[in-house]
């Protein structure tokens, strides 16, 4: 059997993408910037702790950017960035698969 190389980058798009709750958490963020509190809403089952591991590995990925609007109280929002807008065809194309099976 011959030995089968990745891609560097592919293999590191589906480390990154592959990590529980990551999927969700880009899915969210598709519609539009959210605020921690609205994104624990939506996905319930994940706790806050891992909620802001998983914002600390996609903002080292450059896929979410956090704002910081200086409010009182301060209001922090979190958005995908150009390159994490680039993964909504792959998101489309994940949730049709899903529909199908």
């Amino acid at each position: 059997m011959e030995d089968y190389q990745l891609c560097p980058k592919f293999e590191h798009a589906f480390e990154l993408l592959g990590k529980r709750w990551t999927g969700l958490i880009v899915h969210v963020l598709l519609t539009g910037p959210k605020r921690f509190k609205d994104i624990s809403i939506l996905i319930p089952s994940m706790s806050d702790r891992m909620l802001s591991e998983r914002f600390k590995e996609l903002e080292a990925a450059e896929i979410i950017i956090r704002h910081v609007y200086p409010e009182t109280p301060v209001r922090i929002e979190y958005e995908l960035t150009p390159k994490g807008k680039g993964l909504k065809p792959v998101m489309d194309e994940l949730q049709k698969w899903a529909d199908q099976h």
